[in-house]
């Protein structure tokens, strides 16, 4: 069958198990590289967070290029400069004195033909950025314990645990990519660190409830160990959390394509980017850091322990069929008209497996009664 129908249908057989394997090695790759850029290179914070002087003047057709020209006879090379909006120049540095704050403000205002008073200067203390950081700071605290409350309270502690180093992992790892590629930190890139934390929570709580769901079923919890029932679980909701992640990140792209290329509005583009970077991390960590967090601790809970030693000797005994051809009830039906699968099943009182059929029944054709 075509691998899209399937999926589109629920019946994929990935075996997440392995997968989960190969993915704690390129988080903890991810998760080093990130903290080592943080220690080595640091983040390249914007004005607000370091302090220092910004200029904006209209000025329709300027590039940032002539500014940058035009700006370093006054040894201002290195300093931010933006065209905001289409036809505003914004013009960011530190300035160690009032002379070089005014010479800036005339070199600018005659570049344009402006009158200097048309020149808006606007000095920003380091002490409002580090505002925003302690607010983040205390707000990202109140949301993890919030969070670790409401889970354990709604599905179990150790999923709660799963989350939070899922929502941990997403954000170390979008502060790395700033860090790393060296993309200014402003307040709006602060907001959307904090925006990424509910959308990490949602896709892993979409997974996690679906485990709950086919735990809850005795049947079915009986046939299998904690890890295969919940890579069936993560088979079932795939299609859900593409669907998930796909309609989050239209609008970011949106914000990137339209707000920033499009209509120039810078704080949209710092605001965005943060965003895609933390909602790829999001939907990465939902199935390769959150799901085998919590499968490492069930596991070693003595009833997964029984079970799983149950299962490995029965199957060895040629018992009990693989799980891997088992569906729960909910995949089997599918979609109206569909059928469901016959799999391998154990024969009643004999001790030895049936054939199994991997194929689908045909539906049974429908009697047709003699209208009256």
């Amino acid at each position: 069958m075509n691998p899209i129908l399937r999926l589109y249908r629920g019946q994929t057989d990935i075996d997440f198990a392995k997968w989960w394997k190969r993915g704690v090695v390129i988080s903890t790759v991810c998760v080093v590289l990130s903290v080592g850029s943080m220690l080595t290179r640091g983040l390249n914070l914007g004005i607000e967070f370091r302090g220092g002087v910004s200029w904006e003047v209209k000025a329709p057709g300027v590039t940032v290029s002539e500014v940058r020209d035009t700006l370093s006879a006054l040894g201002m090379e290195q300093a931010k400069i933006q065209i905001v909006g289409t036809d505003t120049v914004r013009v960011q540095a530190s300035a160690e004195s009032q002379d070089l704050v005014n010479q800036v403000r005339d070199v600018l205002a005659g570049m344009v033909g402006a009158d200097p008073a048309e020149v808006s200067v606007s000095n920003v203390g380091p002490s409002w950025g580090g505002e925003i950081t302690a607010s983040a700071v205390r707000a990202l605290i109140v949301f993890l314990l919030a969070v670790m409350a409401w889970l354990t309270v709604r599905l179990e502690w150790k999923m709660a645990i799963g989350a939070i180093v899922a929502m941990l992992h997403d954000i170390l790892i979008s502060v790395g990519v700033y860090s790393l590629f060296q993309l200014e930190v402003t307040p709006p890139t602060v907001i959307a660190f904090l925006t990424i934390l509910g959308f990490s929570i949602y896709d892993t709580v979409v997974v996690f409830d679906q485990v709950q769901e086919n735990q809850a079923r005795v049947g079915l919890a009986g046939r299998m160990t904690y890890t295969e029932m919940t890579s069936l679980s993560m088979n079932e909701v795939l299609l859900r959390s593409i669907n998930t992640s796909a309609t989050a990140l239209l609008p970011v792209l949106s914000l990137l394509v339209v707000g920033s290329m499009i209509l120039g509005a810078v704080t949209l583009e710092e605001f965005a980017v943060a965003l895609l970077v933390g909602l790829l991390s999001g939907v990465y960590s939902s199935i390769f850091v959150a799901t085998p967090v919590v499968v490492w601790m069930k596991e070693r809970e003595p009833r997964n322990r029984q079970l799983r030693v149950r299962l490995e000797t029965s199957r060895a005994a040629g018992d009990v069929p693989p799980s891997s051809t088992e569906r729960t009830p909910s995949t089997q039906t599918g979609a109206a008209g569909r059928a469901p699968q016959v799999v391998g099943a154990t024969a009643r009182g004999s001790g030895s497996a049936r054939p199994s059929y991997s194929g689908t029944i045909p539906p049974r054709p429908r009697k047709k009664g003699k209208k009256r």
